[in-house]
């Protein structure tokens, strides 16, 4: 059968991209003990009446004409694919795959974590239109397991192609979620992001490799989207900020509260950790920042992005240092995502700084 190249480009990308979406499946296949299987199994059947058919989803999300109706005012989408292209070329990495990407509402995750730690236990894509009863009855009979969880509305979906960025985000931040999408695509060429993916669906588990990826491709983000922003859209205020918080540092006050909640974890006090939390997610919500829920699902998600504050993690300063050691951002990227572990981070800073 003939297929013109526009279609064999989706197409291949497709088959590259079905992999890419196996990494928001449970991760069940490495851990052969039988009691987390039969978690994840119990997890599986809670979430399965809201859960997503990927491979439907993902079909006709390919094959639909794009829509950006759903894009925020100062949004072409069209021509926002173009800029985000040419400043990445600008950037001298390769458009690989081609940015692309639709203006709608991405699915939602349910991210579970184990309530007597913090751990990325399971993940499952879900429908994006739940109701807020439908929320809280997943996530009850998943609390229900002695397992702490949390569906989290998603900015942007990387695995599917186009990738989905949420019509909810400002022009800055919805920039961000779109190259944020394409950095994940483009990184599944490289060995780290291979790994990301390898880890995801229980093959090669590394928290590390998953943070180490969360972050580059965050990083990257931040450099290309605040060169878009700027050049097409002005250099004013990108994002608002509560009204009320000028004496209130949040990202202090959600670091301090991460590691209170790792110390009472620590020491056994699961039930104390989650009152603190709540009382935490309170004070929260008086200084302007919605919280719906902070729980261990909470940070367990929030905790794979290093530039978070939810994140305890150290890798987000390293990879600062090592982007400090050189002059192109296409060179930071090339060094960082052949690595194959946070070893080999720490590997590079000891080289760089002798």
């Amino acid at each position: 059968m003939w297929i013109n190249s526009k279609k064999r480009s989706h197409l291949n990308i497709l088959l590259m991209l079905t992999v890419i979406i196996t990494g928001c499946l449970p991760a069940s296949a490495a851990n052969n003990d039988s009691a987390a299987i039969s978690l994840r199994q119990q997890i599986s059947r809670a979430a399965q009446p809201y859960a997503l058919d990927i491979a439907t989803w993902e079909i006709g999300n390919l094959v639909r004409p794009l829509d950006d109706g759903l894009a925020p005012v100062a949004i072409d989408g069209a021509e926002l694919r173009g800029q985000i292209s040419q400043v990445i070329q600008e950037n001298n990495l390769a458009v690989l795959p081609p940015v692309h990407f639709r203006i709608d509402r991405p699915p939602c995750l349910l991210v579970v974590s184990p309530r007597d730690r913090i751990a990325y236990f399971d993940r499952i894509l879900l429908d994006p239109d739940l109701s807020e009863t439908e929320v809280q009855t997943i996530e009850k009979q998943v609390n229900s397991l002695n397992l702490s969880s949390l569906v989290v509305e998603l900015g942007g979906l990387g695995a599917a192609y186009p990738a989905i960025v949420s019509p909810e985000l400002r022009t800055k931040q919805l920039i961000d979620a779109a190259v944020e999408e394409w950095a994940h695509q483009y990184l599944a060429f490289r060995p780290l992001g291979f790994l990301y993916l390898l880890d995801s669906i229980g093959i090669r588990q590394d928290p590390d490799v998953i943070t180490m990826n969360e972050t580059l491709a965050g990083m990257i983000a931040d450099e290309i989207s605040s060169q878009v922003y700027q050049r097409y859209y002005g250099s004013g205020a990108a994002t608002a900020t509560p009204a009320d918080n000028k004496s209130f540092d949040f990202a202090f006050e959600m670091r301090e509260t991460r590691r209170k909640v790792d110390f009472l974890l620590d020491e056994g006090n699961v039930d104390e950790a989650e009152s603190y939390m709540e009382g935490r997610r309170r004070l929260f919500t008086e200084k302007g920042y919605r919280i719906r829920k902070l729980n261990q699902a909470y940070f367990a998600f929030h905790g794979i992005y290093g530039q978070d504050p939810g994140s305890v993690s150290p890798i987000y300063e390293a990879l600062k240092e090592l982007r400090s050691n050189y002059k192109s951002l296409a060179e930071f990227v090339a060094s960082v995502s052949a690595m194959t572990g946070y070893k080999d981070l720490k590997l590079a800073l000891h080289r760089d700084s002798n």
